[in-house]
């Protein structure tokens, strides 16, 4: 562990194989984000309360390396188990080093490329950005399948219709981040490929036969199970399947029935932020959290106020104190997160904290791919011209 954790006591993770009513822990089934580029009282006193399983930082948290760096080892100094440090970069419209780092090529452009040894580079490239800012896991790739109705929404940030093709490049990006020891996460769950609205504004109704479900978008999540360490549930409702226009997010049949014991899932289950449209017309932020914690998932994201982190985290104190099979549900999902951190202890350590030098080379590294990218999809394009 790092010094900041070994200052509370006893090493954090000790124990956690017992099992007894004081693991029912609703913190730590919470990764929260917050504003501002450093800690301040108020964030001190949000984090030493809740103590949360994790922190994700937006571009609004990031303006330089050192900084980033300095900021999320000052939130680790205020919770006694390693922290899950959470960003989502994909590449191109989802990037939240662009300003401090450059673009990086988004998932279609690469794929575009077709080098499966750059599906790769992206993970690796995008993994070393995480790594050396202080970043443990990436919230992606993105696993949504690539149809017409939801280019509008996704656009760039899905690669191919055919379940297959998209799982090949996502097991190449996760081998990426793996080797520069962060985290990847499949999203999102079960799928938004056919989704005409934005989750974060509205919630999207995909009016799509369960057989269909299974065979195309539920495919990489079948395909990629033993690969992938965190899974994200939509806030996105499927009425052929569950009969109902609930949030995915929100239901035991989607989390439980259909991703834990149907696909065998092992790894952790995230919800999407509980601050998006797409829940917030079903449910508050306090009720999202204890409805989608008893459908089955590990942690709740709840990604910007502060007010928010708070109800939910009250919400689910209150339901454990109140309800003895949600505590139990609370008590699993806490021990299965320990048991993951303890199995990526060395992973959760913090990294030295990074130069001016260690920027510019990422940076330097982020142009090298863009070119490589450009340079491999030109040469394909040239190819097919030709044969023509």
């Amino acid at each position: 562990m790092s010094g900041s954790t070994s200052r509370k006591g006893n090493s954090p993770l000790a124990g956690t194989n017992k099992r007894s009513t004081n693991q029912a822990n609703p913190g730590q089934l919470l990764i929260i984000g917050f504003s501002g580029h450093e800690m301040t009282p108020g964030l001190k006193t949000l984090l030493t309360r809740v103590q949360p399983g994790g922190v994700i930082l937006f571009a609004r948290n990031i303006k330089s390396a050192e900084q980033t760096w300095r900021l999320l080892r000052d939130c680790q100094d205020c919770v006694a188990t390693p922290l899950f440090t959470c960003v989502d970069v994909e590449g191109g419209t989802v990037d939240r080093f662009r300003e401090l780092l450059g673009p990086s090529p988004a998932a279609a452009d690469v794929f575009a490329s077709g080098d499966r040894k750059l599906f790769r580079k992206h993970g690796e490239v995008l993994g070393r950005n995480c790594r050396t800012l202080g970043f443990n896991v990436d919230f992606a790739p993105v696993l949504d399948l690539g149809f017409e109705r939801s280019r509008k929404v996704l656009g760039s940030r899905t690669v191919s219709i055919d379940p297959k093709i998209a799982s090949r490049y996502a097991r190449e990006f996760l081998k990426g981040l793996q080797k520069e020891k962060v985290l990847g996460c499949g999203k999102h769950f079960p799928g938004l490929g056919e989704a005409g609205l934005d989750s974060h504004y509205r919630l999207p109704v995909i009016d799509k036969p369960a057989k269909k479900l299974w065979e195309q978008d539920l495919a990489p999540y079948r395909l990629l199970r033993g690969q992938l360490p965190f899974v994200m549930v939509a806030h996105a409702a499927y009425p052929q399947l569950t009969r109902d226009r609930n949030p995915a997010s929100l239901s035991k049949r989607w989390i439980t029935e259909i991703l834990r014991k149907k696909i065998s899932y092992r790894g952790l289950i995230i919800s999407d932020d509980l601050e998006m449209g797409g829940v917030l017309g079903s449910a508050s932020v306090g009720d999202a959290a204890v409805r989608t914690v008893r459908a089955g998932s590990d942690l709740c994201l709840v990604c910007h106020r502060e007010d928010r982190v708070l109800e939910a985290y009250d919400a689910l104190a209150r339901e454990v104190r109140a309800d003895r099979k949600f505590a139990k549900r609370v008590e699993d999902s806490t021990v299965r997160i320990l048991k993951f951190k303890k199995k990526f202890a060395k992973l959760l350590r913090p990294p030295k904290a990074p130069s001016l030098k260690d920027s510019a080379r990422l940076s330097r590294q982020v142009w090298e791919l863009n070119e490589r990218v450009r340079l491999e999809t030109l040469g394909r394009m040239n190819d097919s011209a030709a044969s023509e």
